[in-house]
């Protein structure tokens, strides 16, 4: 059965997650997951967000959304900065300079704040750039694999 936050996630997302999978096989040469499904309920966190300016999340996974503190209504929508404490954010652009000249960015770290306030540093992740068959930019995304509780 698919919770109400898997389904939305779902319906925001769209053909994008689709996007989101074939993407990250692109610049790593691994699967991200298998279905939207295992998508949904994997380990580890899997968040992206648009080309809008600023970027907006669109998609969140299960992970994620706990990580966050964050209902899927909550997290749709939020300025993806937001998630990063204010001194943290230069970093983060710092990070997201680098994926203008490449598609994928491994080994980052940073850290980020959920909607309690609870923070958590983010362990060597990979980002990467959301990029069609055609080359268009769609937006970025993250798999976090690990992560350190701040308090």
């Amino acid at each position: 059965m698919v919770d109400s936050d898997e389904k939305l996630m779902r319906d925001t997302a769209g053909d994008r997650l689709v996007l989101l999978m074939d993407s990250y096989r692109r610049v790593t040469g691994q699967p991200l997951a298998a279905t939207a499904e295992a998508l949904w309920s994997a380990p580890y966190a899997v968040l992206a967000h648009d080309t809008k300016s600023p970027p907006e999340f669109f998609y969140a996974n299960a992970r994620t959304l706990g990580l966050f503190k964050r209902s899927a209504a909550q997290m749709i929508g939020l300025p993806s900065y937001q998630s990063a404490l204010p001194d943290a954010r230069e970093d983060r652009a710092a990070m997201f300079a680098r994926l203008e000249t490449h598609d994928v960015v491994k080994g980052y770290s940073g850290t980020r704040v959920a909607a309690d306030g609870t923070r958590f540093r983010i362990v060597d992740a990979v980002i990467w750039n959301l990029r069609d068959d055609a080359g268009t930019l769609h937006g970025q995304a993250a798999r976090i694999d690990h992560v350190e509780m701040i308090g």
